[in-house]
This record gives structure tokens, C-alpha cells and sequence, in this order.
């Protein structure tokens, strides 16, 4: 077992990561120590015992893995990726509830009491920033123009809403685990006609949004204060639905612009996020949401910016840039 001296950057994450493999191929390149783990993996390599209110220092004590230890008391910065949590398929389903829920308020509390570190992004921050109503809200404040949007589980209300729009399309208030016939679905932004809403609609809130009349979509990640901008062209209503029909351009934000999603990003206490803009006919920016924790590798790969260098720096000098 190697026991970091150094100040470990602590990785959480799946096992099958390639955006956070990339980092910590940079990480190594610089010859800093990583310990990563992943929830799921407890009892089965992965240990955690931690003191309190026994020692100088609020929280003390050790993450081990079969290979790695990192001292909690040391850890340099933690990068809070993609974790999953241990379902316990072989208890009854009383004592795997019980038993998820010890886990998460037991090792995830314990990590969440880290204050030391830098976060790269704390998942309670990340929780905070994922509802979209809130989303919408903040970037109004902020000064950033967002489409025309309802969220309601009344079937007047959204006929009306979609009536009064020439086009309006459907999202999801957030991305769940879904299955048809056994097979996982994705669901994406679609149109959606007065027509096509019945009674159904009641059984939950939907967000219903005015379709922008865009050119082309902008993802940008934001690392520390970097700003990464990536124009998206594809003609499609939701780029995710075919990489392959896309081609992408480096650009520059107007310095309005990244001064506002600069802004988002601390009202939520967040250092690093994934935005997706829009941009219609006339060059108009629109906001449409925010990944607290978004993915990015395939555009590194795609037009060479440096952003696993950036989460590299970032991780390693444990702090922001101003």
C-alpha cells in the first residue's frame, strides 16, 4: 500500500471515467500524488475511518484503497467527478436501503466536512446549482437573455404557453437513469404542439420552453476563471443526438458575456462548470442551462484547448486564479 506524503489530490469517481482519466494523466505527468476512489467501492478496497472532536483538527483520519491512503487532514484539493453509490443487490431491500444511506451520510459526510481543501466542485454546491428553475432565475438576474419558459404540471397552463409560441419543445427538469423494454432512453429536448398535451401532464411538473430560432449552440467550460468557448454547429434541435453531424470552432465569448457566467458560477460557490448557450440570426447570445459538472473530453480532443492542463493547474495550486 503507498501511503501519500505528499498533499493528494483526492479523485472520487466511476471506475470507467475518461474525462477524469485525462486529468489525472496530466496529474501524473507533473508528478502529483492522486489517490481515487469511488463510493461504490466500500468494503470491497475501500475503507474510511475518520475522528472528531478528539484532536486539534476538526476532522482527522484516512481514505485507503487497496493501492493508495490519503491522509483527510492533508488532502490537497478533491475532485468531485462522477461518483457512484453501492446499491447492495445481495441484502434484502430494507437493509440496502439502510445500508446506501449509512454510506452516504457516513463516508459522503465525512469527504463533505473537508473544509480544507479546494473543491473541484463541492457536491453540495453541485446540488444547489443542478435545478433548473433556479438556473433559469439566476442568469435572468444576472443580465443573461433566457427563453420564454414554463414549468407546470397544469395542461391549460401548457397549452397555452405552447400555443402562445410559434415552436416550443420539452425538457426534462433533470437527466434520470431510464429504461424502455430494458434498454436505457435518453431524454432530450424535443418539440412539442398544444395537441400532444393531455391529463398525463398533471402527474409531475414539466419544463416547457420557447424554441430560439438559433444558428448554432456554444458549450462553455469554465475552469478556475479560464473560459473555454466552443461554437457547435449541426442544425439540430439538440446537438446531443448525433455527434457525428458536428463540427466545431474555437471563439470568444464578448467579455460581457464570460463576465456574467463568471458571476453564475459564484453565486452557486462553484469553481468549474459546463454552460450551453445559444446563438440566433442576429448574433444574440441565449442562456440554456448549466452542468455543474459537465463533460468535456471529447472537445479537447476535438479542437486541442488545454482544459484537462487547466483542471491540472487548478487542482494541483489548490486554489482559484483571479
Amino acid at each position: 500500500m503507498t501511503v501519500t506524503e505528499e498533499r493528494p489530490v483526492l479523485v472520487v469517481t466511476e471506475a470507467d471515467d475518461v474525462t477524469a482519466d485525462m486529468v489525472i494523466t496530466e496529474l501524473n505527468r507533473r508528478s502529483v500524488p492522486v489517490v481515487r476512489v469511488n463510493p461504490s467501492d466500500i468494503g470491497e478496497g475501500l475503507t474510511v475511518s475518520a475522528r472528531f472532536g478528539t484532536c486539534p483538527a476538526p476532522v482527522v483520519g484516512q481514505v485507503r484503497t487497496s493501492s493508495r491512503t490519503a491522509d483527510l487532514a492533508h488532502v490537497r484539493t478533491v475532485y468531485w467527478r462522477r461518483p457512484t453509490w453501492p446499491t447492495f443487490p445481495n441484502l434484502s431491500d430494507n437493509d440496502a436501503r439502510f445500508a446506501t444511506a449509512q454510506v452516504r451520510y457516513g463516508l459522503g459526510g465525512t469527504l463533505y466536512a473537508l473544509d480544507g481543501p479546494l473543491w473541484v466542485n463541492h457536491p453540495l454546491c453541485n446540488a444547489a446549482a443542478d435545478y433548473k428553475p433556479a438556473q433559469l432565475a439566476v442568469a435572468q438576474r444576472l443580465g443573461l437573455t433566457v427563453p420564454p419558459t414554463l414549468v407546470t404540471n397544469d395542461p391549460s397552463e401548457a397549452r397555452e404557453f405552447i400555443a402562445a409560441h410559434d415552436q416550443a419543445i420539452y425538457k426534462t427538469l433533470r437527466w434520470t437513469p431510464y429504461e424502455r423494454d430494458g434498454v436505457p432512453v435518453t431524454g432530450w429536448a424535443d418539440p412539442v404542439t398544444a395537441a400532444e398535451i393531455d391529463d398525463s401532464v398533471c402527474v409531475t411538473p414539466h419544463l416547457f420552453q420557447a424554441r430560439v430560432n438559433k444558428v448554432a449552440d456554444v458549450r462553455v467550460l469554465v475552469v478556475s476563471r479560464q473560459v473555454f468557448a466552443v461554437r457547435i454547429d449541426s442544425g439540430l434541435l439538440d446537438w446531443r443526438k448525433d455527434y457525428s453531424a458536428l463540427s466545431y470552432a474555437v471563439m470568444d465569448l464578448p467579455a460581457r458575456m464570460n463576465k456574467a457566467l463568471l458571476a453564475y458560477l459564484d453565486h452557486f460557490g462553484l469553481v468549474s462548470g459546463s454552460f450551453d448557450l445559444a446563438v440566433d440570426q442576429e448574433g444574440a447570445y441565449w442562456w440554456l442551462e448549466l452542468n455543474p459538472n459537465g463533460q468535456w473530453g471529447w472537445l479537447e480532443g476535438e479542437t486541442g484547448l488545454d482544459m484537462s492542463a487547466a483542471f491540472a493547474d487548478l487542482l494541483t495550486q489548490g486554489k482559484t486564479h483571479d
